[in-house]
């Protein structure tokens, strides 16, 4: 049996360190896999991963609208682009010039959904080689392949000229994704001190915002650009990847990283650095345990399958998929057509992009600023109410005006307007981000790479799921559809009041002790020996006794 120390709350040991230069060089670097991800999100009109379902919507709120056509012009990416479907799906592109026909329930072309869903499918098988590379190679490496898999995809989709070509590039625009969306958040949540883990974690969900916004603006400014303008939006891309790939140059290795690696030396000379301290050795030894015990674990899923691993890998996939299921996506559909029945017209996709694009970014730094202070679990539990709140109003009042033809009334469209941007706001300093952060953090070291891997496969398996299935509840539900996920934000509620543990100011490598063992309910998937007394901690380090 490991010696036991009990230390009464408030007694906790707290890491040297300061928030050095080093550290935040890193963090912009590593991010720039976020901004890499969300230009492509933007840039493809997948802004949160619909932009086929976004066309299926104006079909029936903008029909008989003389605006309609030019309308479809200015929103979405790539995909609303007519000389891109004219390239690529000619069929689309007839249809879409036929808008006056009531008939988007049965539209539909398995090859632009193809190439809406191959990326996401990519990212899924790629995200567990990603966990093998992080592993094996570093977080370092593997951020590196990542960007070189989305060089190559950009360079593919650019000069596409052919669907072969361009779902090909997808594919490897995926594994890019994939690589990134794995080594990243591990990248941060290792590198930072604890005290702004959360912060620097979220600059990674910041820069996807970022990147989100810049698309928009792109491909709005490059749409008028005929015939390729769309292969200008699709080549800008790359800048973010080869930011990433010549950035990651000039940035170090997390020490836990070297050290499971056995460069210990190495190890703990990046941990003086990045923490700007000589006396790094509580931290150290720290790591260097976690190390050891991981160094015993040669199959890390099986590891994962084990009842005391059950507690973080549920977190990690319910919270990824329960961003999927906030109803962010039927939100974001319907904000254009609103911002165009309030009277601003064929500029309205382009506004809406904008004013939810700059609220995404805004609230996304909020998360940055409050999630060290306030914690996680505030900030999902506040969220909660929000979006609860606005998912009502907003289906309420297209239920009782929005019909199979025509728009909303300017008045309650305007209400609608400012309930999407409060809904935005809620979901981008909360579920956004934080989906992506408490998975980071919460896994032993012994299994950290292969159960993030499974978040992040489970996000593209949702993203996929709900993207597939979105245009049929639409079609069945109607405005119905924001009280189906009304229905699933109170489930998330309940879930981070009663079953998701508070991860703020908790060294990444004591999350075990310090957090899985003393929860009410997830202490009893440890063994009675390795859990103690509520109000105690299970120190199992020398350097503490």
């Amino acid at each position: 049996m490991p010696a036991v120390v009990i230390a009464n709350n408030g007694d906790v040991p707290e890491f040297e360190g300061r928030i050095t230069f080093n550290v935040i060089l890193c963090a912009v670097i590593a991010a720039c896999g976020g901004l890499m991800f969300g230009y492509d999100i933007g840039v493809s009109g997948l802004y949160l991963i619909m932009d086929l379902n976004l066309l299926h919507f104006l079909y029936i709120a903008m029909i008989n609208s003389a605006d309609a056509i030019k309308f479809m012009q200015t929103s979405g990416g790539v995909t609303a682009m007519d000389d891109f479907l004219k390239k690529f799906f000619y069929q689309v592109w007839e249809r879409k010039q036929q808008a006056h026909e009531n008939n988007y329930c049965k539209y539909d072309n398995k090859k632009l959904q193809l190439f809406t869903s191959s990326l996401y499918i990519a990212a899924l098988i790629a995200s567990f080689l990603a966990s093998k590379t992080c592993s094996k190679f570093g977080r370092k490496p593997t951020m590196q392949l990542a960007s070189l898999f989305f060089i190559g995809g950009v360079a593919l989709t650019t000069f596409a000229v052919n669907i072969e070509m361009l779902i090909i590039g997808r594919l490897l625009l995926g594994c890019g994704v994939g690589f990134a969306n794995q080594a990243v958040p591990l990248f941060l949540s290792e590198l930072a001190p604890a005290k702004i883990r959360g912060a620097l974690n979220i600059s990674f969900q910041l820069f996807i915002t970022i990147g989100i916004l810049i698309a928009n603006i792109v491909n709005y400014a490059v749409g008028k650009i005929h015939p390729y303008g769309f292969r200008i939006s699709l080549g800008i891309a790359g800048v973010p990847a080869l930011l990433l790939c010549f950035g990651s140059l000039a940035i170090y290795e997390t020490p836990t990283s070297l050290i499971e690696r056995k460069k210990v030396e190495q190890g703990r000379a990046v941990l003086k650095k990045i923490r700007g301290v000589d006396n790094v050795d509580l931290e150290y030894d720290s790591i260097v345990h976690a190390c050891e015990v991981a160094s015993q674990i040669t199959q890390p899923y099986h590891e994962l399958m084990k009842r005391e691993s059950r507690p973080p890998l549920v977190i990690a996939i319910v919270m990824q998929v329960f961003q999927q299921f906030t109803g962010i996506n039927a939100i974001m559909f319907y904000a254009p057509v609103l911002f165009q029945t309030v009277g601003f017209g064929s500029d309205a996709a382009l506004l809406s992009s904008v004013v939810t694009g700059l609220v995404n970014v805004l609230s996304t730094i909020v998360s940055v600023v409050l999630v060290d202070r306030v914690g996680r679990r505030a900030l999902l539990l506040e969220a909660c109410v929000q979006m609860l709140i606005t998912q009502c109003i907003i289906g309420g009042v297209l239920m009782k005006d929005l019909k199979t033809t025509g728009t909303l009334p300017n008045g309650d469209a305007l209400v609608v307007v400012i309930m999407v941007c409060v809904f935005v706001a809620g979901f981008a300093w909360s579920w956004g981000p934080l989906g992506w952060l408490i998975p980071s953090e919460t896994f032993p070291l012994e299994t950290r790479t292969a159960g993030f891997s499974f978040a992040v496969s489970s996000n593209m398996l949702f993203t996929f799921v709900i993207a597939q299935a979105f245009l049929s509840m639409l079609c069945s539900l109607r405005a119905g559809i924001f009280f189906f996920f009304a229905a699933w934000i109170v489930v998330m509620g309940l879930f981070a009041l009663f079953l998701l543990p508070e991860t703020k100011g908790v060294p990444v490598d004591e999350m075990v002790d310090r957090v899985w063992k003393q929860h009410w309910f997830w202490k009893r998937f440890f063994n009675d020996e390795q859990v103690v007394e509520k109000g105690a901690i299970e120190m199992i380090h020398p350097h503490l006794t």
